[in-house]
């Protein structure tokens, strides 16, 4: 073949190869294969488009002309362009789109501000930056004053989230009961200089963007009238009548979300820097209630699992062990059929409780989360207390424990003898006409944000980047609830982020074989000084204790057993880097070699072909 038919073919595959692109860049549908299909619209996103009944303009904001922006601030401006242009495409007419590039001193940045966007800051520059979206349906208008990169898996919940939104004339109420600082808390001038106001939590923020927040004190009697759903969140202090109240709501055909916590880290943390008084305490329970639904819970007893441990720096030196009663449950753990659950990937929860579920006629129990088979309850006045090692010896595994759950269907009254501390009540529901939902949840910690979220400063704008789905469950049950159930789809993707699922086994493999070794020692050691407590002469020369023959053989063999168990330690650790090590270095040479490879291949099979 000439040199010039050669050079022809090369520009000719060069201009087909762009061609093919930008064909492809033009068609109506995408290829996504990524494990969780993040980069393809939900059902929910799309039922909420086909929902539409009136246009809905969709002005997005990006100062890309700034100097000084990062690359990675523009490229994820490109993300969410390209997935508004998908709203657009998946709508069908129903929105369009807008791209603004607010210059300062323009009429569009005049328009940026005065639709609520948040101007930040580039490093490097002067000049504000905007990088929001603002929806508007006939005189309603809502908006995404800032993006972060950081919360990209949660980017499609956020637009569809404010699609819906801007259709939405009243939002549902929803009472919240709680002990927990999940609601900034008002500066009162005559609290003590110790108990500052505290800042709230951001799963309430994420519950505020679809409901109206009623709060509700622990000592009233009643819930307020026409509330659609209800939230009891570590339960303290509950009066009878508001006990009796919340029956009756749930009887009455309304949904109730209940999250109960044998140990709060929140009043931990409080019982720690307390100086004087009673301690706070850590627990919470509604025990008339949960009985009266046929469910056990034991507000002293924590859950641990040997299986779902988090690994934890315990010391300032760096070293990390795995605490068993913090778990971290992966998808195995969730129920992928309830849709609380669908598709969530990680959460975590510290310290929790579980519960006994007893089957009742006409109510339905789904299981939501739930621990390995290697779990079981140790004290919780005890944590405090015990080493990691030790809490690992307290576990005794005893099988699975339902951490949540949710029950549907027809409930009885919690309270059949009537109400509390009152006169009988002939409007009294005995049992529900229609059905109704409680969710339970036997952990609090989840829901804030320490345990769920990363806050930063990104561009002089404060954002927080979601550490695992806790922010996901909290949302998908109360829009389960009472809210839109096309949200809970796109808010369970998860994050784009996988762990090395087996390189975790492997650490959990070599960690309990290090921890029989370390039982062994232990026991080993314990015989040894019940050897030299029984050979112990009572003689001393000037203080020191005399040792006999045999007590100085016992004591050298102690240390031999010492040292051996340090080399067999060793040896664990060794062989476990040795492994992890083997399994990174033979998926470097795949990715290495793949594609030379599978190049060559085709290279190979289309020379035998042009031969043939």
């Amino acid at each position: 073949m000439k040199s010039g038919s050669k050079a022809l073919i090369i520009v000719l595959l060069f201009a087909g190869l762009v061609l093919v692109n930008y064909l492809a860049s033009q068609l109506p549908f995408r290829g996504d294969t990524t494990a969780g299909r993040i980069y393809t619209l939900s059902p929910g996103t799309k039922s909420i488009l086909g929902k539409i009944e009136e246009p809905v303009v969709l002005d997005f904001y990006f100062s890309k002309d700034t100097a000084g922006l990062p690359v990675s601030y523009k490229n994820y401006a490109a993300r969410v362009q390209e997935m508004l242009r998908q709203y657009v495409r998946a709508s069908h007419g129903r929105l369009s789109l807008n791209v603004i590039n607010p210059a300062p001193d323009t009429p569009e940045e005049e328009r940026a501000t005065a639709a609520g966007l948040q101007p930040q800051s580039a490093p490097g520059s002067a000049e504000p930056v905007y990088f929001g979206l603002v929806a508007i349906q006939a005189d309603q208008q809502k908006t995404i004053p800032a993006f972060s990169p950081q919360r990209e898996s949660l980017l499609e919940y956020d637009l569809s989230q404010l699609v819906h939104s801007v259709q939405q004339l009243n939002r549902p109420k929803l009472g919240l009961i709680t002990s927990l600082p999940l609601q900034p808390t008002p500066f009162n001038p005559m609290a003590p200089m110790s108990r500052p106001p505290e800042p709230g939590q951001f799963i309430a923020t994420e519950w505020e963007r679809s409901f109206e927040i009623v709060r509700i004190e622990a000592s009233a009697e009643k819930l307020p009238e026409k509330l659609d759903a209800l939230a009891v969140v570590h339960p303290q202090g509950v009066s009878p009548k508001l006990q009796y109240a919340i029956d009756q709501f749930l009887l009455g055909g309304k949904p109730v979300f209940l999250a109960v916590d044998p140990s709060s880290q929140h009043f931990k943390r409080q019982s720690g820097g307390q100086f004087g008084g009673p301690p706070p305490s850590l627990s919470s329970d509604l025990p008339d209630l949960l009985k009266g639904y046929g469910i056990t819970y034991d507000a002293q007893q924590v859950t641990g699992d040997l299986d779902r441990a988090t690994p934890l720096q315990v010391s300032a030196t760096g070293q990390v062990a795995r605490i068993p009663t913090w778990l971290t449950l992966d998808s195995s753990s969730l129920n992928p059929q309830a849709q609380p659950t669908a598709q969530l990937q990680s959460l975590l929860f510290v310290e929790p409780g579980s519960f006994r579920i007893a089957e009742k006629p006409g109510v339905t129990v789904t299981k939501l989360a739930e621990t390995s088979e290697r779990a079981g309850d140790v004290m919780a006045y005890t944590l405090t207390m015990l080493s990691p090692d030790q809490i690992d010896k307290q576990i005794i595994p005893s099988g699975q424990r339902t951490l949540a759950a949710s029950l549907q269907g027809k409930f009885k009254t919690a309270f059949p003898d009537g109400p509390p501390l009152v006169a009988a009540d002939s409007k009294q529901l005995k049992e529900i006409t229609g059905n109704s939902t409680l969710i339970v949840v036997a952990d609090t910690d989840w829901l804030l944000d320490d345990f769920s979220i990363r806050k930063f400063n990104y561009f002089g704008t404060q954002a927080a980047e979601p550490l695992n789905d806790n922010l996901a469950f909290g949302g998908n049950t109360l829009d389960w609830l009472a809210g839109s159930q096309d949200l809970i789809s796109i808010r369970g993707k998860g994050s784009s982020l996988r762990p090395f699922t087996v390189v975790r086994d492997m650490e959990v493999e070599a960690q309990k074989k290090y921890q029989e070794q370390l039982v062994a020692l232990e026991a080993r050691i314990s015989e040894t000084q019940s050897k030299l407590s029984q050979l112990q002469g009572k003689a001393t020369e000037s203080g020191r204790l005399v040792a006999t023959p045999e007590m100085q053989k016992a004591i050298e063999d102690f240390q031999k057993q010492e040292a051996g168990m340090r080399r067999e330690r060793r040896e664990i650790r060794r062989a476990l880097r040795e492994d992890i090590d083997a399994l990174g270095n033979r998926l470097l040479v795949i990715n290495l070699l793949a594609t030379p490879i599978l190049v060559g291949a085709f290279g190979l099979w289309f020379y035998r072909s042009r031969r043939s």
